[in-house]
This record gives C-alpha cells, structure tokens and sequence, in this order.
C-alpha cells in the first residue's frame, strides 16, 4: 500500500476543502488544515487520488492570490510517495516518477524530486535559484507554480505553540532543538508563535522529545499532530501524555486504514 500525504496551499476556505475533500472521499485518511499556513495536509492511500486532488485545485486555486506563513513553491506544493506495510521504497520512488511525468504531460506542470536522492530542504532551497525542475517545463506554472514530488519513510508532523515567545527567539529555539531526525521551522501565527517540525525518523525522536527539547527554552501553550502518526511510534509514548500531545490511537495511520476517515 502507498500513502500519499498532498500539501495544498489553501487551509482557510472551507467550502473549498470540502469540495476538494469530495473529489478524493473513497482515498481519504485525513485531513488537517491551517489559515495561518493557508495550508492543508490530505492523508490519501493510492496513487489516483493524488492525481484526482491535483486536478481539483488546480481548477479552483491561484498561487498568485495565496497568502500564508509556510513556505510553498505551488497550489499543489508537496506530493510525496511513503511505501507502507509490504510496499518498498523502490515502488515508492517509481510511483513518484509517474506522478511526475503526468503532471508535466498532462498539465504542464514544473516538478522538483526529492527522497534518497536529496531532501526537500535541499529542494525548497535550490528550487528555481539554481536548480531547474526536473520534469516539465522550465519555467513556473502561471497559476500553480510548481510541485515538489518525493518518496520518503513515514515522518510525524507536529507544531509546538508557544505563548509571548518572540518570532526571533521562536526562530532560535527552533534551529537548538533542530537534528538530523527534527526539521524545524519558527512562525508567527496569530498571536502565538510555533515550531513547525518534521519528525522524520519518528522512530528515533518522536512528539514527546520534541516538545521536551522545546521545553526546555520556553513554555509550551499547546500541541498539534498535523496528519497521522504510525502506531509504533504512539507505542514509545506512554498513553498518560497522549492527550496533552494531541495524540489519540485514532489518528494513527493503521487505524485509519482499517477504520476509514470521516470529516466533522
């Protein structure tokens, strides 16, 4: 089985989430959306869906009207691939691949690939200045800019809200507490600010090293599970701080695929 977890940079326009959640309802494990990010994270299983969800925003969204805190390279900004149970890194990667070419073929698409190769940090560094996409034309779509298109291992990602903690100082925790297993991100949300993290060997260092690695530097107002997480992962975390780390074992992605999604 392929996960596939799409980034789409709209997160604040419910009548528009709803309809693009409509036109991937049978593929759907999740879905977490964020104004302040203008950002939403679509849990899918297969590789139709991805291409479906494609479709829909690049029929209902303009990169050159968005605005919001997260970095984004297009409408449709992160597709990665992530091989589950059986599935193997390999078929993860050749289904990027074809992702890829579609999206270039069939709509014109500019495509920036990341997994064992390079990371996307790499990508959202390099894109445009100096690298050139790597499938698709050359320049950025006049509506849906690009698409960074990945395979990658499962990864956590997690916010960690602070309260009267500056932007500068939030960006200094975030590069102490930042490792090769968390990538981090500081932001301004509102009146609060965040570190934004990828756990990306959730394995090695999960939601509660994270929080606790920020807590040392500053006092935690509230956590956020942005997604799934795997159930071997909730498993290292004793259950008595799965509440205050926003988790549940109906988020985890083992669960959701034996038990479905439904939107509230």
């Amino acid at each position: 089985m392929l996960e596939c977890v799409v980034n789409i940079s709209e997160g604040a326009r419910s009548d528009v989430l709803r309809a693009l959640a409509d036109s991937v309802s049978d593929h759907l494990l999740d879905l977490h959306s964020d104004a302040h990010h203008n950002r939403s994270v679509f849990t899918l299983v297969g590789e139709a869906a991805p291409r479906a969800l494609t479709l829909a925003a690049l029929e209902t969204l303009n990169i050159n009207d968005h605005a919001g805190v997260h970095p984004r390279l297009g409408i449709v900004d992160v597709v990665p691939f992530v091989p589950l149970y059986d599935t193997t890194m390999a078929e993860a990667r050749s289904a990027r691949d074809r992702f890829a070419a579609w999206a270039a073929d069939a709509l014109s698409l500019p495509c920036f690939l990341y997994g064992p190769e390079r990371s996307l940090p790499e990508v959202r560094r390099t894109a445009w200045k100096p690298a050139r996409p790597d499938v698709g034309p050359d320049d950025p779509h006049p509506t849906a800019g690009a698409v960074c298109v990945g395979a990658r291992e499962p990864l956590v990602a997690y916010n960690v809200w602070l309260e009267n903690v500056s932007l500068a100082d939030t960006r200094t925790i975030a590069s102490l507490v930042r490792t090769a297993e968390i990538r981090t991100l500081g932001l301004q949300v509102g009146e609060f600010t965040q570190v934004s993290m990828n756990l990306v060997a959730p394995n090695v260092a999960n939601p509660m090293h994270a929080v606790d690695a920020i807590a040392h530097h500053a006092r935690v107002h509230h956590t956020e599970l942005v997604g799934l997480i795997p159930a071997t992962v909730l498993a290292e975390i004793p259950e008595d701080r799965w509440e205050e780390l926003d988790l549940s074992e109906s988020r985890t992605i083992e669960w959701r695929v034996q038990n479905g999604f439904r939107a509230d």
